[in-house]
């Protein structure tokens, strides 16, 4: 499986995960809503289970997915500040640019 942050993204997720009570923690990602080959994505802190795939990125970042979710494979992870600041997840690979 593949994810990919961009640098922005990576100084964000560096930021959070060096907060104390990130300890321990990585970065997860998640479909939270799928319908047809379309997610929507989240993000969220955790540890990795048995149905997890850690994957190592470019950024010196470690993010999980699960195991055998189609839609993970290629994430990509950004950060932007305009039109709204925030986390913006797509998976290009899949057709997914961003939500609609």
């Amino acid at each position: 499986m593949n994810c990919k942050i961009t640098r922005n993204a990576a100084k964000k997720i560096k930021e959070i995960l060096e907060e104390e009570e990130s300890q321990g923690q990585m970065l997860r990602v998640m479909v939270t809503h799928s319908h047809g080959d379309h997610a929507h994505y989240g993000l969220d802190l955790d540890t990795p289970g048995d149905n997890d795939e850690v994957v190592h990125t470019d950024k010196e970042i470690d993010v999980i997915l699960e195991k055998g979710v189609d839609l993970l494979d290629g994430v990509k992870i950004d950060y932007l500040y305009l039109p709204e600041e925030g986390f913006v997840i797509t998976n290009p690979s899949k057709g997914n640019h961003g939500d609609h």
